[in-house]
């Protein structure tokens, strides 16, 4: 897998009381996904850096820095689509090759009208991309979130299918050890999204998704990752779900803008996730359904000064080999 989905109608964060009652589009502070106590509304900027922080940092100055040609860009083509009411209405959908079991959850999912995919401008999957569709049910405490959806007509066909409980904290294995999600590594996408309203309003309350090559990375997952997959990194390379923090001392002042800042800062305090292979490294959401534009706010490269040297790596306790034998949690 690699890359995400759909548009986010406003903040995203840890804090909210996961009752999903954002009033309209507008989503009040901390929330609107999950209660509070989940692993990307945790403070980090007071813990020590790993033991092994420099040689995981070596690695990936060695293996080349971020994708993209060392280039740290963000990525605003994910989007969440929102469909309010307790029993949305939903469509089944035909499993593709993308599909694995028991990882996956074949049930039907609300297709709210007038959404897009990941990098479309409707439901067909015409760029041959990841085609994330995410979508959000607050008033029936979901988030739905499929990797390589494809809607043309009458005919739904689908790739994995995530299903999150939106009212509970899931614990360290989340819907399962050894299982995928939408993510390669097997927690969700949605939460770990910034928004333009949120950079507007100055203040981003959770870690931040991010992506590397896959030949950059070690075959085996930390924790809060459940999954990996058949990556070919060295042996000091980085795990799935490596956790990397902003180096406190980094002289924010030196950034293009006060977008570029916000979410430095936000990456000093919560740090950002390794979620899935790829090569744009930093995953903000779209702007089509939040009030704040990025136009003139914050651009692809605003955060490109900022090199592999420029983060630390986070503890997160052993590595688990991978073994792709998933065990679903209840």
């Amino acid at each position: 897998m690699a890359a995400l989905a759909i548009a986010v109608t406003a903040a995203c964060g840890g804090g909210g009381d996961g009752d999903g009652d954002g009033g309209g589009d507008g989503l009040g502070p901390g929330g609107p996904y999950f209660p509070q106590g989940a692993f990307w509304d945790q403070d980090v900027s007071g813990l020590p850096p790993a033991s092994d922080s420099a040689a995981i940092i070596g690695s990936l100055r060695a293996a080349g820095g971020w994708g993209n040609g060392d280039v740290f860009q963000i990525d605003f083509s994910m989007e969440v689509l929102r469909v309010d009411g307790a029993t949305p209405t939903k469509r089944s959908f035909e499993r593709t090759g993308d599909f694995y079991e028991p990882d996956c959850d074949h049930v039907p999912m609300p297709v709210p009208p007038g959404g897009n995919l990941e990098g479309e401008d409707g439901y067909a999957c015409e760029s041959a991309g990841d085609c994330h569709l995410i979508v959000w049910a607050p008033d029936e405490r979901r988030l739905y979130e499929m990797w390589r959806a494809d809607l043309v007509g009458d005919r739904f066909r689908g790739g994995c299918l995530a299903v999150w409980d939106t009212s509970r904290v899931y614990g360290p294995t989340g819907r399962g050890e050894q299982c995928t999600s939408a993510d390669a590594a097997g927690f969700p996408i949605a939460p770990l999204l910034f928004t333009a309203d949120e950079v507007a309003a100055g203040r981003i309350d959770h870690a931040i998704r991010f992506i590397l090559p896959n030949d950059r990375i070690r075959r085996r997952y930390v924790r809060p990752a459940t999954h990996g997959t058949n990556t070919t990194g060295g042996a000091d390379a980085p795990s799935y779900g490596v956790h990397l923090r902003l180096r406190a001392d980094y002289p924010l002042d030196t950034l293009p803008g006060d977008g570029a800042r916000t979410v430095a800062r936000a990456l000093q305090r919560y740090g950002m996730y390794h979620a899935d292979g790829g090569n744009i490294a930093l995953t903000a959401a779209s702007d089509r359904r939040t009030t704040a534009s990025w136009d003139g706010l914050l651009g692809p490269r605003d955060l490109a000064a900022l090199d592999v040297e420029d983060f630390e790596v986070i503890d997160h306790g052993p590595p688990i080999e991978l073994t792709f034998d998933c065990v679903r949690n209840p």
